[in-house]
């Protein structure tokens, strides 16, 4: 196909998606705009494993074989031909989940193929940028970035890019390394002033770590160079100066070299530079200037120094302030269960918002390990520590697996390997209940919606949505039975949309404040109450981690008399004052509302 026929069928999936907007009872218009964080339902997808909608850029334009190109749709760590047409194509898929933000994995131009001899990878995942200022060709083009935006503005669907600023594709070498297995070398051992270590050469004379103008040389704890045949590879050009890295050997990701140590190979960013902070924020303010996207998740946030983003996130704000866009969300990924350390991040760092691991990992406990819900609530106790307390704990994205870790039906079945397939769906879906239900910004990751269980993390986490061809993927138990590609019938699907249904409808699912009103201390029931500061009645969500059906008196609102059910049995008054009575069958939920008249 060529590249003007791909550009006419990619504006025409974007006229085609406007017309089918304007043609709904209610149509999309800027009010999408005003929706708030909390407000979404994220759908996280990589777009190599989602839909492919233009085979012709399978290989990006790149000859020879899988190792220059990347591309093999039977081998999990390699291309697998999907791309951002594909995305487009699948739009009316991933309104009917119910979803309305997309966040995607990096689309930036990556390393086609990278790693030693034998141990070859390609970067399908986009974490190994190259060009920061352009859509990956694997991927498709800038005008078929756009034609998406467009298309899913059109249906009041956001569009969050996957930004990485700790790092770049593994293009610098170390004469000292030939294996490119370099150990990290501290900055007491190896300081910036000396060559080789504290009894070295001087270098760098008068650098004091912040006038960086005396930063003349990068070959304090190793000799950096750039092969032949990549000096230019890296755009803009700035990127390709190893001034502009650590150079400090492969991370331990414990203390100083968390910060300063690149990513098995990957070249670590000096993100205290004036010109990486400079130019990254030039990078990714054009992003937002060009397509008026509306958020950015964010790579490897806690491996880069709270200075950058101290500058960065408020750059990027006043960006997307300047482009119209109020409620720009910015959320970087911490990885770490410790809700104090996923804090520091608010704090001291200046995110509005973090990847939510610790709800991750609790919710992770109760639906697959019996863990008993008052953990649940202990966690929730600790909201208090974000920067905004409670109220910006509610914009925190929430999520149940991920690219990296998993998914929940691998989590389940790892702890649970004899399980049922009836309790298996059970499970699944009460994870879901929390995740979409409980305070913050539900992420779905792609597949979860139809089933997908995989056999753990990384690459056994990203199948194909269809027609795969990786054996390890085909073998997998799917929950729910396995169903056609992009399936709007498998019991996932449905259980999810209909959810999001609920969610769309009722405010206080999605901006009220949440009170825990009962967990209990063994496997069973966990009740929160979503109020909304100010406005009258509560909507009580009560959950079943138990085997059998349970019935138990939960607190209430005294002003919450008259009530009725969004989803599950429910009371249609009190039943004493500030007092409702509700059996919650097994491994299920029930969510009730009350408008606070007595």
């Amino acid at each position: 196909m060529s590249t003007g026929r791909r550009r006419m069928l990619a504006g025409l999936a974007g006229v085609l998606c406007l017309a089918a907007a304007q043609a709904r009872a209610q149509p999309a218009d800027s009010d999408y705009r005003a929706r708030l964080p909390q407000d979404e339902v994220i759908y996280f997808l990589l777009p190599d494993r989602f839909a492919n909608g233009d085979p012709s850029n399978d290989t990006g334009g790149i000859p020879g074989g899988r190792l220059d190109h990347g591309f093999d749709p039977t081998h999990e760590g390699f291309y697998h031909g999907g791309d951002l047409a594909g995305v487009i194509e699948r739009l009316d898929y991933i309104e009917g989940l119910g979803a309305t933000a997309i966040w995607m994995a990096p689309i930036f131009k990556n390393k086609p193929v990278q790693g030693e001899p034998g141990r070859e990878f390609a970067g399908s995942h986009g974490y190994w940028i190259t060009d920061f200022t352009r859509v990956d060709p694997h991927f498709g083009e800038d005008a078929d970035m756009r034609a998406l935006v467009e298309a899913a503005h059109a249906r009041g669907i956001k569009v969050y890019m996957d930004i990485v600023a700790n790092h770049t594709a593994d293009v610098i070498r170390y004469r000292e390394c030939p294996q490119n297995d370099c150990a990290y070398r501290s900055r007491a051992d190896y300081p910036f002033t000396r060559r080789g270590g504290v009894e070295g050469e001087a270098i760098n004379e008068g650098f004091d770590g912040t006038n960086f103008d005396r930063l003349t040389r990068p070959d304090y704890a190793y000799t950096p160079y750039v092969p032949e045949g990549e000096e230019t590879v890296k755009v803009p050009a700035w990127l390709n100066d190893p001034i502009h890295y650590h150079n400090r050997g492969d991370t331990t990701f414990r203390n100083e070299s968390s910060t300063d140590g690149d990513f098995a190979g990957l070249d670590d960013l000096m993100t205290e530079h004036p010109r990486v902070i400079e130019g990254m924020i030039e990078i990714f303010g054009g992003w937002i200037d060009r397509y008026k996207i509306d958020g950015f998740r964010i790579d490897t946030a806690k491996h880069v120094n709270p200075e950058f983003w101290q500058a960065f996130v408020p750059a990027m704000k006043a960006r997307a302030e300047a482009n119209g866009i109020p409620n720009f969300h910015i959320f970087g990924e911490v990885y770490d269960v410790d809700p104090a350390q996923l804090a520091r991040y608010t704090r001291v760092d200046g995110y509005p918002a973090v990847l939510d691991f610790g709800f991750q990992s609790t919710v992770t406990d109760l639906v697959a390990k019996d863990v008993p819900p008052d953990r649940l609530a202990r966690l929730f106790s600790t909201d208090v520590l974000y920067e905004g307390g409670e109220a910006a704990a509610i914009g925190l994205p929430t999520f149940l697996g991920n690219h990296d870790m998993g998914r929940i039906g691998n989590f389940i079945l790892t702890a649970k390997p004899d399980i049922s397939d009836e309790e298996l769906l059970a499970r699944a879906t009460l994870a879901h209940a929390f995740l979409m239900f409980s305070r913050g910004a539900p992420t779905i990751y792609y597949g979860d919606e139809q089933g997908f269980a995989g056999d753990g993390g990384y690459g056994g986490a990203r199948q194909d949505m269809a027609d795969t061809r990786v054996a390890g993927y085909l073998d997998d138990r799917v929950i729910g039975g396995r169903q056609e590609a992009f399936s709007t019938q498998a019991p996932l699907y449905r259980a999810i949309a209909e959810m999001a249904r609920i969610r769309a409808a009722d405010p206080r699912l999605r901006r009220g404040l949440q009170t825990v009103r009962f967990a209990a201390e063994e496997p069973g029931l966990f009740a929160v109450s979503r109020m909304i500061e100010g406005g009258a009645g509560e909507t009580l969500i009560v959950y079943n981690t138990a085997t059998s059906a349970i019935s138990a008196n939960i607190e209430v609102d005294a002003a919450s008399a008259g009530w009725s059910s969004l989803r599950g049995a429910c009371p249609t008054v009190a039943t004493a004052p500030a007092t409702v009575r509700v059996t919650v069958p097994a491994l299920d939920y029930v969510i009730c509302t009350s408008e606070g008249v007595r």
